[in-house]
């Protein structure tokens, strides 16, 4: 049996492309990605502060702030990014093209920074993926990605689950720490029909928690790949999904008004939420 359920709006319609949800010791975080602005809820008002032209993904870091992906590469922050007294601190950039941009990313048990880039016209393979390590230092990981979007590794950090959207497949690989991403192999399927995995994450029993872009779901995938729960939203563009509350028993949801027809779907560019029976796990933070 496959478990439905249906979300609750959290906030307004903030954002127009309202990706990256993540748990940090500031509260909740996402972007509003090209609009280039970090978004979190702060006294029950959604605030919003700009951090480039393009505000992709974010994690906390160990030593407190977040770790930002803009639009060529990344950024170290000192504090709460929306805290206008937090310095920013750009890295340099990884690549030239101004035709190509960040777009999502995660952390491994290491505490390196995975993110991945994409076309601003979709272009097949002109996308990447790269890994920001804590020196500092950036590496190609997978090159030849069209749209590469979300990342998280299994509980124990064996495992990694990816999206390249366009593919309709999220992708498994085995990661020992040191020889890289290996045996790449697909977990579970998307169909056509529906639309196209965007963001992820997994919970803290191994299960795979994907957002359906153009399907107004998020679909959870048993650690085997079967699907056993299915989060339904009242727009179609749904980006990303992360745990979080004080006890991580939250989902949180963006969504996004990108190809929307104005006067349609009003809710979309707000997060949603809901409560699924199951807990995530505190994000992994950069060590950098």
């Amino acid at each position: 049996m496959v478990a439905m359920s249906t979300a609750e709006q959290f906030t307004e319609p903030a954002a127009f492309h309202a990706e990256g949800p993540v748990w940090s010791p500031y509260g909740l975080r996402w972007v509003d990605m090209l609009a280039g602005d970090v978004l979190g809820v702060v006294g029950g008002v959604v605030r919003r502060r700009h951090v480039g032209s393009v505000a992709a993904a974010l994690r906390p870091r160990r030593q407190g702030g977040m770790v930002i992906a803009v639009e060529r590469g990344f950024a170290l922050c000192d504090g709460d990014p929306l805290d206008a007294s937090s310095a920013l601190f750009p890295l340099p950039e990884l690549w030239t093209d101004r035709g190509v941009r960040m777009n999502d990313g995660g952390c491994d048990p290491a505490g390196r920074f995975y993110c991945g880039s994409m076309a601003y016209d979709q272009a097949p393979g002109r996308g990447a993926l790269y890994r920001l390590d804590p020196d500092h230092s950036s590496h190609l990981v997978l090159p030849n990605v069209t749209i590469s979007n979300g990342i998280d590794w299994s509980p124990d950090g064996s495992l990694v689950y990816y999206n390249d959207s366009p593919t309709h497949r999220v992708w498994c690989f085995d990661d020992d720490g040191l020889s890289g991403l290996r045996n790449r192999r697909v977990f579970a399927e998307i169909p056509e029909d529906l639309g196209v995995g965007d963001g992820l994450t997994v919970d803290a029993d191994g299960g795979v928690w994907v957002a359906i872009y153009g399907g107004g779901q998020v679909r959870r995938y048993r650690p085997d790949g079967v699907l056993d729960g299915v989060v339904e939203l009242p727009v179609t563009q749904v980006t990303a999904c992360a745990f979080g509350g004080d006890d991580f028993g939250e989902l949180f949801i963006t969504t996004s008004r990108e190809n929307v027809a104005d006067g349609e779907q009003p809710e979309a560019g707000a997060v949603f939420r809901i409560r699924p029976g199951v807990h995530g796990r505190p994000p992994r933070p950069y060590a950098g």
